[in-house]
């Protein structure tokens, strides 16, 4: 499985960013998707996951302002971020879970500004 991630940028806050991560290759072998992020400094965390059937769960964190979705056709998962803060601020990653293994995009850089 192959994860290509885009649409970071610098926004300010209270703006609005879409992610889209584009899947490949063996895609019907994945379970779920999902995003992470990391900020300078500190680990990966954990954002947002949709699974086959679009069940979604977010972290607390982010719960209210970003929407996570998937297009089935265009293998394609997304992350809405609405109302963004400089917290918000890290380099985020796609994540694809199979049922042996998982799989990271190269990650794309969002940069809120206060």
């Amino acid at each position: 499985v192959q994860l290509q991630a885009s649409g970071g940028g610098l926004v300010q806050a209270g703006g609005s960013l879409r992610l889209s991560c584009a899947a490949s290759g063996s895609i019907f072998s994945i379970l779920s998707l999902g995003w992470y992020r990391q900020a300078p400094g500190k680990q990966r965390e954990w954002v947002a996951t949709i699974t086959t059937i679009s069940v979604t769960n977010y972290a607390d964190s982010v719960k209210g302002r970003f929407t996570i979705s998937r297009d089935n056709a265009k293998n394609t998962v997304y992350l809405q971020m609405n109302s963004l803060k400089s917290e918000d601020t890290a380099v985020y990653y796609c994540n694809a879970i199979l049922r042996f293994s998982e799989y990271w995009g190269q990650g794309t850089q969002v940069t809120v500004s206060s």
